[in-house]
């Protein structure tokens, strides 16, 4: 039996080197050349005896996902293509900033939420991510990166509060102050809204940064675009996001997909404005990006009135920068090259 290496926090493969009868200390050495020095080879960490290597070697694994298509944009975006451990495949982003660089890690083979203006809802879902599936495409893309990475965003394939559990651990992983130790401030999970979860969230008390899709201002309107919202309506969502606050003292960033002549109306902006009232909030305005569907991008002229009226308002909004839409990288846009179950 081999043990899947990347699944473990620090205390639990500690635990467990105890268990199997191991050098127990040797658990931060570890931890010290995969997270730290990138080396996913036994034989290479070289503080180890020959005898452990070889040992380790054949005790533990590291998941098998191999990157199969690497796409650059014009901006420099990365978009990387992945083939797992059962034929499957998921896609994550490397997005390059002047100061700093982000991963956009997915959590789900597809996505099961359907929302009508995501590529990757529109394509299906298969299942959840494991945990070393999720922390292995955050070690691969520092290997790839060739450096390690400034910020961490759960906005990649899949909804994360339906895979939580292992989002958390994989979360709490990279966090360890013993091995990578990239602070719960760089980390945000990007959520559709699933009032349960937010409020799990809340508890479990990570100082991880929440994003919440929103896309529209009323149930009537995004009920027809976000399926989920049929079970959990805008007022559920908000409860949640309220208790959320109340513990953590955190602003709420808000998603909101402009799509023509649906949610763009300068009533739609005025609504925005109402449901925002008493909440610390950001709203990232993201124009629709190109997918297979019949809805559209609206026109610059209505971009630009929605803005004015949100910023009359006073609703703190910033209007996304495209980044990777040559790619097919950026938001709304992830898919592999294959549906969901491998079928081209």
């Amino acid at each position: 039996m081999t043990y899947k290496i990347l699944s473990y926090t620090f205390d639990v493969l500690q635990d467990l080197m105890k268990e199997l009868g191991l050098k127990h200390y040797r658990s931060q050495q570890l931890f010290n050349w995969i997270y730290l020095k990138r080396v996913t080879d036994f034989s290479k960490m070289t503080n180890i005896s020959l005898e452990e290597r070889d040992q380790f070697g054949r005790i533990f694994s590291f998941p098998k996902m191999t990157i199969v298509k690497r796409q650059q944009s014009r901006d420099g975006t990365v978009k990387l293509l992945w083939k797992l451990h059962d034929g499957e495949f998921i896609e994550s982003v490397i997005i390059k900033h002047p100061n700093h660089t982000t991963f956009c890690i997915s959590s789900q083979v597809g996505c099961p939420i359907g929302c009508k203006f995501c590529q990757t809802g529109l394509s299906g879902y298969v299942r959840n991510l494991s945990i070393e599936e999720i922390v292995g495409q955050m070690l691969y893309m520092e290997i790839e990166l060739g450096k390690m990475v400034d910020n961490i965003v759960f906005m990649g394939m899949g909804e994360p509060f339906l895979n939580t559990d292992d989002v958390l651990k994989s979360i709490r992983i990279y966090n360890d102050e013993r091995g990578r130790n990239l602070g719960l401030r760089h980390f945000t999970i990007s959520t559709v809204g699933i009032p349960q979860e937010i409020t799990r969230f809340t508890n479990e008390g990570p100082e991880v940064k929440l994003s919440v899709s929103l896309h529209a201002p009323t149930n009537e309107k995004r009920n027809k675009i976000v399926p989920l919202n049929k079970n959990h309506s805008i007022e559920d969502i908000f409860e949640s996001l309220y208790y959320y606050q109340t513990i953590t003292k955190k602003r709420v960033t808000f998603e909101y997909v402009l799509i023509d002549h649906f949610n763009d109306y300068i009533e739609d902006a005025q609504k925005l404005y109402e449901l925002l009232k008493g909440m610390s909030s950001y709203v990232n305005v993201i124009p629709l990006n190109p997918v297979n569907s019949d809805l559209k991008r609206p026109s610059e002229k209505r971009i630009a009135e929605f803005m004015n009226r949100l910023n009359s308002l006073g609703v703190k909004a910033e209007l996304r920068t495209e980044k990777g839409t040559d790619i097919k990288a950026a938001c709304g846009q992830l898919k592999t090259q294959y549906n969901a179950g491998g079928k081209k």
